[in-house]
């Protein structure tokens, strides 16, 4: 996968980033080589049904006590705002709703641990941010929500923690250095709803599809997802 980049300061707005969801197997709906893989977005269940609207209803609301999050949530916002961005509401909301923010966390058959950082300069738009908010316990793969200037919010994933990486840390890294990071993002979601949906669902089937003597019915979003598969292998 590549990103074509002419510059630091050019205008790529329009970058259109390789695509697919990465995640592990399905039990015998959808099996995965290793402990990853990356799935086309066009072989994932649709979630129109799913009625994703930011009020994460599905998981019981946003509402409730605030998190360990707020003051942090609170700070990014000031730091997006002064770069002319700001998050969705439906990240804010999840990361601000003590019930909600640990949702990955509990869920996650990979042991992925939600852990935000602060906004982050994209390495492939001028302007950009990408905010890391879920990490695999090995960092084989991260996950960020990335910011445009236009408004535009989506998620992406990468093997690279740019974080840590510091790689904008000590002057204008080289157009190689910007190209490789760059191209070590893939757009996963639209928006940050329809990641935690898929997230939840999926690991929530695994436990299902892997757990002995767990024969009884499916709870509907979890049909509704393997129906999908069972659909598509017919």
């Amino acid at each position: 996968m590549s990103v074509s980049l002419s510059g630091p300061a050019a205008d790529v707005a329009t970058i259109p980033f390789p695509a697919g969801w990465c995640a592990t197997d399905l039990g015998s709906l959808r099996p995965c080589a290793s402990t990853y893989a990356v799935y086309p977005l066009e072989s994932l269940p649709p979630l129109e049904a799913a009625h994703l609207d930011d009020g994460f209803d599905w998981l019981g609301g946003a509402g409730g006590p605030r998190s360990e999050h707020t003051e942090h949530l609170a700070a990014m916002e000031r730091e997006l705002a002064g770069a002319g961005l700001a998050l969705p509401e439906g990240f804010a909301a999840f990361y601000g709703s003590e019930h909600l923010c640990r949702v990955f966390d509990e869920v996650s058959v990979t042991a992925c641990w939600s852990h935000l950082s602060g906004p982050l300069p994209s390495p492939a738009e001028e302007g950009a941010r990408l905010v890391r908010f879920l990490r695999d316990q090995q960092d084989c793969v991260i996950w960020y929500l990335y910011l445009r200037p236009s408004g535009e919010a989506f998620v992406v994933f990468s093997h690279v923690e740019l974080e840590s990486a510091g790689w904008w840390a000590e002057g204008e890294p080289t157009e190689e250095v910007r190209a490789a990071v760059a191209s070590s993002l893939m757009r996963c979601a639209d928006t940050f709803e329809e990641f935690a949906y898929r997230f939840v669902v999926e690991n929530e089937l695994w436990m299902q599809a892997h757990s002995a003597g767990a024969e009884g019915p499916l709870a509907p979003r979890l049909q509704a997802y393997a129906d999908h598969y069972a659909s598509a292998a017919s």
